[in-house]
């Protein structure tokens, strides 16, 4: 019998280098907005090839503040995918839009050029799109239709660091991209975001509204407690305790990105042989995938077993996930407020209803994939003998 072991699903990768940096930034006078969170922007930008880099408290703070600043509001229509956290779609919502959602591809979880196209009418202003788990979007098509139309293009990025096509970052596409540092995501800062964008006049727009608006910062005020406010703003600042985890992060960013790959690689040829259970991944060479976690979708006698097959990987200490819970139609705000045609939503639907998320992060080994390969094929024969008898 096989030995149970402890899996969890996303563990931070704290080392020594993260704790002495926190005590660094404790030890001096700037505890938020000061020099680590402006040497965090550079390297970020740096290490993702481009781009204005603004650090933020987290990632929904970054999604709000593109569409603010990039003048979306009341009566405006933004292209939004029905499968994503719903995060993506609040950032809308707040600032007055209307959501339309359009279902996602069966084999990536990603909106299409295709869908975008057919959801453009004269009130649609931007496109806001998702890399799902880390694999990207067609963007140079999805670009196209927003050029042809004059929309902008927001990306969520959240779990997309690393993610590439043709070479290019995601986030470099569109008018602005967003990310976040939330515990369990590529890097962390304990929690915090970034902004991206091509833009520098977006950039400094961004800046200011994420604080207060004002006109300097309190290194740049010859009298100190004296500026003006030059625009409305909020306070969407990151800490340097936050911005001194997050330098010593992303310099293993390339081993962490590396583990990723090796662990989802493994994993999924562990269950190439399993039947019923699909796994989605990038569909041509040109696309890089961030590798965040393996999507394991459940399909014929498996289909309707996700909770038994849940239960039954983490009794055998394998920790697990959904990605997400429900088409965001589907979750009772939205669907008392639009009252959506879910049958809309059928690739959505079917990802949240029928897949697991299956951990592959940098805290596990190649044995780790194994033992998750050989526990999801023994319980999905079993439930699958079981069906057909």
């Amino acid at each position: 019998m096989t030995q149970p072991r402890k899996i969890s699903f996303g563990k931070p990768w704290i080392t020594k280098a993260e704790c002495s940096a926190v005590l660094g930034v404790l030890a001096g006078d700037v505890l938020t907005h000061g020099p680590q969170a402006h040497a965090f922007e550079k390297e970020f930008a740096e290490a993702i090839g481009g781009g204005h880099a603004l650090t933020l408290c987290n990632g929904t703070a970054a999604l709000h503040l593109a569409y603010w600043q990039l003048g979306i509001g009341a009566g405006d229509e933004v292209i939004v995918p029905a499968q994503s956290h719903v995060a993506t779609v609040h950032a809308v919502e707040v600032v007055g839009a209307r959501p339309v959602f359009v279902d996602c591809d069966r084999a990536t979880g990603n909106i299409t050029p295709e869908v975008i196209a057919a959801a453009v009418t004269p009130r649609t202003r931007a496109i806001g799109l998702v890399h799902f788990v880390g694999i990207p979007c067609d963007m140079p098509a999805i670009m196209q239709i927003a050029t042809k139309h004059g929309l902008k293009v927001v990306e969520d990025c959240a779990l997309a660091l690393g993610t590439r096509w043709d070479g290019i970052h995601a986030g470099l596409f569109g008018d602005a991209g967003t990310f976040s540092f939330y515990p369990v995501k590529h890097i962390t800062t304990g929690d915090g975001g970034m902004l991206v964008t091509r833009h520098v006049d977006l950039a400094q727009k961004i800046s200011r509204a994420r604080a207060f608006g004002v006109d300097r910062t309190f290194a740049e005020r010859a009298v100190p407690g004296v500026y003006d406010v030059l625009s409305l703003g909020i306070n969407y600042r990151l800490s340097d305790i936050n911005a001194s985890i997050g330098r010593q992060q992303l310099k293993r960013l390339s081993a962490i990105l590396e583990r990723r790959a090796r662990n989802f690689a493994a994993l999924k040829n562990g269950l190439v042989d399993l039947e019923h259970v699909t796994v989605l991944d990038i569909t041509a060479a040109n696309q890089t995938n961030s590798h965040y976690c393996l999507i394991a979708i459940l399909d014929g006698p498996l289909a309707g077993q996700r909770t038994e097959i849940i239960r039954r990987l983490n009794a055998a200490g394998v920790g697990t996930s959904v990605y997400y819970p429900h088409p965001i139609p589907r979750l009772r705000y939205y669907r008392d407020k639009y009252g959506e045609n879910l049958s809309r939503f059928p690739n959505a639907t079917r990802i949240s209803d029928q897949s697991i998320a299956l951990p592959v992060g940098p805290h596990l080994e190649i044995d780790d994939m194994a033992y998750i390969a050989h526990e999801l094929t023994t319980i999905a024969r079993d439930l699958t003998c079981s069906k057909i008898s």
